[in-house]
Formats: structure tokens, C-alpha cells, sequence
């Protein structure tokens, strides 16, 4: 009688880590594969390009999600389900429901990152003033500013949702409990941005986010957090010139 819940037990720890492990690979691997591509073509000074920080981004986010939506399915047939507009958290459209409910999410997930500063600092080795390299100038005239805002919070927030909450939160959710399978989501998303005080700061958006997908039933109230986020974050850098 143990050894078949044993069994079920191995299973889905198995899966789980292979599922975070794929992830991890998509993101990691994509924008390393894609940098040395670039290094290896174009000239040093490109890199500067806000156009070329967009076109990286772009092109790293649709690769990733290329391979964790449509790879998997086709390398394991039956073992592995097509990923659905329901399993991705997309079904219908976004409602005033979440709309509503972006503005709360961003203020709670700025209230749990605060939080978790606070305990952070008490570490001698925590910087929370330690500034996070974007990937574009301070210095932009004003149509490459526009380009950084459209690139940073808008394409940002869907792909990241949609690859995040949409597809790894919805295969997890399933498999595993649902805070075991927030926490795994989160902390992934708070690593992959190899920051410290980032990572707590989207760590905590992250948990939210992934709370309203199971409020909702959808990821569009967690892009609209997303989408607050970032664009705020993006005034308060290139515009208002804080860091």
C-alpha cells in the first residue's frame, strides 16, 4: 500500500523538477545563445542600441516561449499535453474584474516586497540600493524612450506572465499543491533575475500574480500587475531620473 503512493510521490517530484529545470534552460539559455550570436556578428558599440536591447528582447522572450509551448508536446507526443488558451490562462478576454483588481495586486505586491526588504537588510550582505542594468541608456532621445517603454512595459509583462504564471504556473498547478507550486514559480522568477533586491521585489509580485490567476482564472489581471510595475519602475528611472 506505501509503495504506490511512494511511487506517485517520485513521479511528480520528478516532473516537477524536470519542468522547472526545461524553464530555466528556455530563459537562461535562450538570451546566452542569443548574446553570443550577437558578439560573434555584430560590433561592440551595438550593444548600446536601444533598438538592438528591444529587438534582443523580443526575440529571447518568442524563442523561450517557442520552446517550453511547443517543443515538449512534440518530443513526448502523448506523455506531454499540448499546451490549451485555458492551460496558458488565457481564456476569453480581460474583464473589468481585472482590470479592477491590477491596481490592488501592485499595491500588495509592493507591501510584501517591502516586507521582505525589511528582513533582507537585517543580512550584512544585502544591498537594497544596489541598481538593476536594464539593458537601455538613462540618456534616450525620445523615440527610443518610447521604444525602451514599449519593449520594458508592455512586450515585458506578457511574455513574462504568459511564460511564468501562464505556462509553468499551469502545468504545476495541477501536478502539485498550488502554494507548492506559487513558491517553485516565484522563486525561479525572483533567480533568473540574478539580483538580490530584484528578485525579492518580483518574487512578491510573482506570488500575486499567481494568486489572481487562480482568483480570475486567467493571467490577464497578473500582466496588468506586471504591466503597473514596470511602467512605473520605468517613469521613475527615465523620467523622473531615480534610481
Amino acid at each position: 500500500m506505501t509503495k504506490k503512493p511512494q511511487k506517485k510521490w517520485l513521479i511528480l517530484t520528478l516532473y516537477t523538477i524536470a519542468i522547472v529545470a526545461w524553464a530555466f534552460v528556455a530563459v537562461i539559455g535562450t538570451e546566452f545563445f542569443i548574446g553570443i550570436i550577437a558578439l560573434l556578428i555584430f560590433p561592440n558599440d551595438i550593444f548600446d542600441s536601444t533598438l538592438f536591447s528591444a529587438i534582443y528582447e523580443i526575440l529571447s522572450y518568442s524563442i523561450a516561449l517557442f520552446l517550453v509551448i511547443w517543443v515538449p508536446p512534440r518530443v513526448f507526443k502523448d506523455k506531454f499535453k499540448k499546451s490549451t488558451r485555458e492551460s496558458l490562462g488565457l481564456r476569453g478576454l480581460p474583464t473589468w474584474t481585472d482590470l479592477g483588481l491590477a491596481p490592488i495586486g501592485y499595491v500588495v505586491s509592493i507591501a510584501i516586497a517591502i516586507g521582505l526588504t525589511a528582513l533582507f537588510t537585517l543580512l550584512p550582505w544585502f544591498n537594497a540600493d544596489e541598481a538593476q542594468d536594464l539593458g537601455y541608456s538613462l540618456y534616450m532621445p525620445g523615440y527610443e524612450r518610447a521604444l525602451a517603454f514599449v519593449s520594458l512595459a508592455v512586450i515585458a509583462p506578457i511574455a513574462e506572465e504568459l511564460f511564468f504564471r501562464g505556462w509553468l504556473y499551469g502545468r504545476l498547478r495541477v501536478k502539485i499543491p498550488k502554494a507548492v507550486a506559487i513558491l517553485i514559480v516565484s522563486l525561479l522568477f525572483g533567480i533568473i533575475h540574478l539580483q538580490w533586491n530584484v528578485g525579492l521585489s518580483v518574487f512578491a509580485m510573482s506570488v500575486v500574480t499567481c494568486i489572481l490567476r487562480e482568483v480570475t482564472g486567467t493571467i490577464y489581471a497578473g500582466i496588468l500587475v506586471h504591466m503597473l510595475n514596470n511602467g512605473i519602475a520605468f517613469f521613475l528611472v527615465f523620467v523622473a531620473g531615480l534610481q
